[in-house]
């Protein structure tokens, strides 16, 4: 029996490489930067199964390489902005991501961020290492404090909810904003109160972003809506770069429109090392490393594996993003 064809876009924990490699011809992209576009797509030829990152595009092109022998897509994060899912849906290709394992330990960095930027953390760290630290001063490297401030949440799904049972121990008032509003027993039990985004803005201390990209939230914290916000505020955003205009956030940290941000995704993802982002002290960037606990990522590659393995014999995937295909292949 021929062993079913796959890719690997990325050396993933062993919890889900060991089962590909032993149920497939798998072959893996092993460097530590993705592979350029070029050798991605002469790498997918002919293949049953690939096993995506954000960073590898899935479109027409994509998948035309690949073949019509092409079974699934399996994407190695929650999010799937990099897959074309109409696309894969109309040429009955189901599409798997790993949802509900990384929501606690993505809220647990965004929780990072907020405290490390609103108390200086890594402000402290480099004024220590530069050899600056002479002695204890009332004035130094003074921030906001956390406990019994206003925490506007953006975007309400699992992770927002999550920040705000962090906020329940911390004596926050939440606030969030959503496209549409929780169930009032999810309100009730978080202390949560529903705003529109014009409203929230003005009345938070810190602003944590939790949306999926999408035409909407492309661009959702630009240069006016940066305005609304309070001088004092800190931005925290661990969603997807583009939800927030770089340029505008920029000019807003450098002239004073708010006192901070913390970042784990930006645009462009990388930054380039010369960003202006990168030279502002109240402006605090991590490598998109939100999910990235041992267990999570573990769990991670499970569920990837999980999905090419079930889309490579036929079967349903365990978490489909387009579960529609199989009604139409019905």
């Amino acid at each position: 029996m021929t062993l079913p064809k796959v890719f690997v876009s990325r050396v993933i924990p062993d919890e889900g490489l060991n089962p590909i490699r032993e149920a497939c011809r798998a072959t893996v992209w092993e460097d530590e930067l993705p592979p350029p576009r070029d050798a991605l797509l002469r790498s997918i030829e002919g293949c049953d199964g690939i096993l995506t990152l954000l960073t590898d595009r899935v479109d027409d092109e994509f998948l035309e390489r690949a073949g019509s022998q092409l079974k699934v897509v399996s994407n190695f994060a929650v999010g799937f902005d990099n897959v074309d899912v109409p696309a894969c849906t109309t040429r009955g290709i189901p599409v798997g991501n790993t949802p509900g394992v990384l929501t606690e330990t993505t809220a647990d960095l965004a929780w990072t961020l907020l405290m490390a930027v609103a108390r200086r953390v890594a402000e402290g760290d480099r004024y220590v290492r530069a050899g600056r630290w002479k002695t204890w001063g009332p004035m130094l490297l003074m921030g906001p404090d956390v406990h019994g401030s206003t925490l506007g949440i953006v975007g309400f799904g699992r992770i927002g909810q999550a920040m705000a049972k962090r906020a329940q121990g911390f004596g926050m008032r939440v606030l969030y904003h959503d496209l549409s509003r929780a169930d009032p027993a999810i309100e009730q039990e978080l202390g949560a109160t529903y705003l529109p985004l014009e409203e929230l803005l003005p009345r938070c201390d810190f602003v944590s972003l939790h949306v999926n990209l999408s035409p909407q939230t492309q661009g959702l914290l630009n240069a006016e809506r940066l305005r609304w916000m309070r001088p004092s505020a800190i931005l925290v955003n661990t969603s997807r770069g583009p939800v927030v205009d770089s340029m505008a956030l920029v000019d807003a940290l450098r002239g004073g429109v708010i006192a901070g941000a913390g970042l784990d995704v930006t645009d462009p993802e990388p930054l380039p090392a010369d960003h202006p982002l990168l030279t502002l002290d109240n402006c605090l960037v991590v490598p998109h490393i939100a999910s990235a606990s041992r267990a999570t990522r573990g769990k991670m590659a499970s569920m990837a594996a999980a999905n090419l393995l079930a889309g490579v014999r036929g079967e349903h995937l365990p978490t489909p993003v387009n579960p529609e295909v199989y009604d139409r292949a019905t």
